[in-house]
Order: C-alpha cells, then sequence, then structure tokens
C-alpha cells in the first residue's frame, strides 16, 4: 500500500496520510459504478431532482467541515474555502433542474415521426487539479449526475480531502453506494487507468496543457469524450479611457486570487502607454495592501503556495536581478509563502509566455488598440482576461477580437455556475458549467417510427 503524507502550506507540517489506490480499484469502482447508474438513470427525472436537491443541502449542513478541511489540506483563507463549499451546493441545485428538463426534439421529416432522445454516457470520470479541489470536481460531477451518469472522481494527490468527504456526504444524502465515488491515486497509476477504461465513456480533465495532451492521446486509443480545462496567460487590458484607479485597484485581485493558482489569473497587464506611469503608481499601493497571512484569519486576502515543489517553481520566475518593479508583503518563517511580485520584463522573458501559477504579474505598454489585441492574443492560450475602457463600441471590438473564451469588462468576473466556461486555442476544449452542460454528458439518440397511411382511409372520397 502507497500512502500520501499530507502537508498543510501554511505551517509545511504534515497533518494526515491518505491511501493511494491502485488500477484494480478503478476496475472495482467501474463494476459499482455501472450497477448504481443503471439504477440512478432508471429513476423518474423528479426523483433524481429531488436527490440532487438533498445532495445540496447535506453540503450546506457541512459547508464550515468542508471549508476547514480546504483551509488546512489547501492553504485557502477562510472567507474563500466558505464561498467554495457554497459553491458546491449552489451547483448541484443549479443542475437538480436538469432531470426534469433534458429533452430531446421532434423534428418534422416525410412518412414518420423523428424524435431524438438525451441518454447518459454511462460511466464519466473526472480527474480534477489541486489549486480548487472540490469546486472543480462540482463542476463535472454536478452536471455528469443530473444527466443521469455515474462519476468516478480521481482528485489531486496533495488535495484529496474535500472530495473525499462529498462523495461520503452524497451517500449519506441519499445517492447510490457507487454512484459517485473518490479514488485518491497517483496520476500515472489511477488517472491513466481511468482515462482507458473501456468501462467509462468520457473523461473530464482539468490540469496543465502538457498533461492535457497526454489525456486526450490516450483517450483516442478508445475513442473516449473529453472535456478539457487546461493552461491559461490571460490579459488584463487597461486602456486610457478607462477608470485607471479602479482599474489599478482591482488589478490585484485579478491575479493574486488563491495566491495566483488558478487558471484565470490575469497575469499579464497590458496597459495603454499613455497612463502607464500613473497605471504602476497606483499599483503599487493596492499590491501592497494584499493581505497575505493565516487562512484562519478573518482579514487574510491570500495564503501560502500549495507545497514546497510548487513554490520552488514560482521562485524561478523571479530569480536575483529578475526586473521586480514592487512587491507585496508575506509572513517569515514556515509555510510556502511568496509575496505578491510585479514584473516588468521584456516581452521575450519566460515570464511573460508561461503560465507561472503563483503571485507573479507582468505589466506592458501598449500604444493602440490594434497592439493591445496583437499582445493579448501573442500567447498559446485563450482561457479568460479583462478589459477595462468606459466606451462600448471598444469594449465589444475588443471583446470579439481576443481570442479568449471568458472576458470581463471592467471587472475581474468570478466563474458562474450559470454560464459557461472553457477556453481557446491551448486553454483546453469543450465548455463546463453553464445551461448547456449537462447536455455534453449525453448522447444523442435518433429513432424515426414510419408512419403508414391509414387503412379506413384508403377507398373513400
Amino acid at each position: 500500500m502507497t500512502v500520501m503524507e499530507l502537508v498543510n502550506p501554511a505551517t509545511a507540517e504534515v497533518f494526515a496520510d491518505v491511501e493511494m489506490l491502485d488500477a484494480a480499484a478503478v476496475d472495482r469502482a467501474v463494476t459499482d459504478a455501472q450497477r448504481a447508474q443503471r439504477s440512478w438513470a432508471g429513476s423518474t427525472p423528479a426523483s433524481r431532482g429531488m436527490a440532487l436537491r438533498a445532495f445540496a443541502a447535506a453540503v450546506e449542513a457541512h459547508r464550515r467541515e468542508l471549508a476547514d478541511l480546504e483551509v488546512t489540506n489547501s492553504g485557502h483563507p477562510l472567507g474563500q474555502a466558505m464561498w467554495e463549499a457554497d459553491h458546491v451546493r449552489d451547483v448541484l441545485t443549479f443542475y437538480s433542474a436538469t432531470p426534469e428538463r433534458l429533452a430531446g426534439r421532434q423534428i418534422p421529416v416525410s412518412g414518420g415521426v423523428d424524435i431524438t432522445f438525451a441518454e447518459p454516457i454511462g460511466v464519466v470520470g473526472v480527474i480534477t487539479p489541486w489549486n480548487f479541489p472540490m469546486t472543480i470536481a462540482s463542476w463535472g460531477f454536478g452536471p455528469a449526475l443530473a444527466a443521469g451518469n455515474a462519476v468516478i472522481v480521481k482528485p489531486a494527490e496533495w488535495t484529496p480531502l474535500t472530495s473525499i468527504r462529498l462523495a461520503e456526504l452524497a451517500v449519506e444524502s441519499g445517492l447510490p453506494e457507487g454512484l459517485l465515488q473518490v479514488l485518491p491515486g497517483r496520476g500515472d497509476v489511477v488517472g491513466e487507468a481511468i482515462i482507458g477504461h473501456p468501462g467509462i465513456g468520457k473523461v473530464v480533465f482539468t490540469g496543465s496543457t502538457r498533461t492535457g495532451r497526454r489525456v486526450m492521446e490516450q483517450a483516442a486509443q478508445s475513442v473516449k469524450q473529453v472535456t478539457l480545462e487546461l493552461g491559461g496567460k490571460s490579459a488584463n487590458i487597461v486602456f486610457a479611457d478607462s477608470d485607471v484607479a479602479r482599474a489599478a485597484a482591482t488589478a490585484p485581485y485579478g491575479v493574486f486570487d488563491n495566491a495566483g493558482q488558478d487558471c484565470c489569473a490575469r497575469s499579464r497587464i497590458l496597459v495603454q502607454r499613455s497612463i502607464y506611469d500613473e497605471f504602476m503608481e497606483r499599483l503599487e499601493p493596492a499590491v501592497a495592501g494584499v493581505r497575505v497571512g493565516d487562512p484562519r484569519d478573518d482579514g487574510t486576502e491570500m495564503g501560502p503556495l500549495v507545497s514546497r515543489p510548487h513554490w520552488e517553481k514560482v521562485a524561478s520566475y523571479v530569480p536575483d536581478g529578475a526586473p521586480v518593479a514592487f512587491r507585496g508583503s508575506a509572513p517569515d518563517g514556515p509555510g510556502f509563502w511568496f509575496p505578491p511580485t510585479v514584473l516588468t520584463p521584456q516581452p521575450d522573458d519566460r515570464s511573460v509566455r508561461e503560465e507561472i501559477f503563483g503571485p507573479v504579474v507582468t505589466v506592458q505598454a501598449f500604444d493602440d488598440e490594434a497592439q493591445a489585441v496583437a499582445m493579448a492574443n501573442d500567447s498559446a492560450y485563450g482561457l479568460s482576461g479583462s478589459i477595462w475602457t468606459e466606451n462600448l463600441s471598444r469594449a465589444m471590438r475588443v471583446s470579439r477580437a481576443v481570442a479568449s473564451g471568458n472576458l470581463s469588462v471592467n471587472s475581474h468576473s468570478a466563474v458562474r455556475y450559470s454560464t459557461p466556461f472553457g477556453g481557446y486555442k491551448q486553454s483546453g476544449i469543450g465548455r463546463e458549467l453553464g445551461p448547456d452542460a449537462p447536455s455534453a454528458f449525453t448522447e444523442t439518440k435518433n429513432v424515426f417510427i414510419a408512419v403508414g397511411p391509414d387503412p379506413q382511409a384508403e377507398g373513400t372520397s
């Protein structure tokens, strides 16, 4: 048996261990999931909706417990972790309406009647990252369960606890045993077994683009459906006609949320040259004002990085002699703390090109709208971004021109469960969340029914 020691990122202390399962556990889980799925899909839509609402109520009743687990396991500030637990509840509540509304169509044809059915895929595998463990898990299992599937979740090795607890709450709330299972394990063992298993019809993966490519290659061997939500290097574009004070004051929260460990982080700030100096003067106190500290303190806005290896990766982007404009503060002592950091690098610097996934942001100047769009699109990624301008026409032009799946104007809008989320280019394939997400967990079956002539009508005038 392999055991993973879990480390509290704020103290660098081991606080628990979790058994890492093997490929045989995936076989057993699929067998149980297939049995549970047949029962689940065969129940009435109304009963499935009620069951999902009961699951949501269980999450609500245990929101503080889930938040405490995330604080300890992931280093998230308590206020953020409470929001994440509430988000899981809201995702389940939103999709609890799906079973009674996931309708097919009647298509006019000659010679009969044509109808379609939205049928569940069967068993879905959801492989989640360590940065938002329970919320991203719910983005997969919420709509998948609503569409009539069973779900097997493989959480990241470092942060499995909230997903494990959610699976327990699912059973406690009345969902069938085996319908939602969580299998902690290594990606190259449990993850690969899920991707390659013939009894799993779809895989949802959130993580790095490099790993996403491997998932796609492996899934292709069994022609398995995939949804991939991958990396990002999103731009925060600030035009001279914007509210500069507000743009600067909010910029830190567009990138330093969750210590920058967010694929949507606006980690490239592009500022029109005529306001560059003013923006930087206003940005410095805003960065200094980000409250970094004990995740359990109510006033904390940013916690530590998730692990020592990840701290070392982030630090590699800020070597001695790096073009640091200014930094915020971070606690001394144990824990994987990294201060909010603002760089002013050259365009070809790796800090501009690569996803850092930490509290490090670059700032560059542009001259006009065309250059701003070109700089924003000069990336392999296209996940998120922000546009700051008071000109509505410009907001629409730039929103249409930037190759990104999720854009905010005059804000750094968070992901909403009621709207679609996903990326262009190497940021992924497919969309999660929103009203259409359950359809991504179904197969469309088309049925034609021939309608012959009415025999009683033959020979009559």
